[in-house]
């Protein structure tokens, strides 16, 4: 299957997210940008990994894959990225009040895709073009 590359919208902000074999991917420094509001995302994901290694001796990286993802000069570069359970992990480590409404949006871009699959096994198992 080929893999898909979207643009998903949380509260007015992007957040870049690939689809690899039926299961969507997000941009970690894209969800980190939108829950801390941080001038630069990289350096709080980076940040964050650090602080999580010292203190609860948990990588978080290894929650991440590395995807090809476009930034904004057009080109693509190798990002992290996490599925739909790497991506709640990450955010529990995020202390931040648009944690839960994210978790919320998570969860129906998720419903929305299986629902998405559901359709598309429907249409093929009937011969529907």
């Amino acid at each position: 299957m080929a893999e898909e590359t979207t643009i998903a919208i949380f509260n007015g902000k992007c957040i870049r997210r690939k689809l690899v074999n039926n299961e969507w991917f997000f941009s970690v420094v894209d969800v980190v940008g939108v829950l801390t509001e941080s001038e630069n995302p990289r350096d709080y994901w980076y940040r964050l990994k650090k602080r999580e290694q010292e203190t609860s001796k948990i990588e978080l990286s290894t929650f991440c894959r590395q995807l090809k993802l476009k930034s904004g000069d057009g080109k693509e570069y190798e990002t992290d990225c996490a599925n739909t359970e790497g991506i709640f992990r990450i955010i529990q480590s995020i202390p931040s009040k648009k944690a839960e409404p994210f978790k919320r949006w998570l969860a129906k871009v998720g419903y929305e895709r299986v629902q998405e699959c559901q359709i598309s096994q429907y249409q093929i198992f009937f011969l529907i073009p």
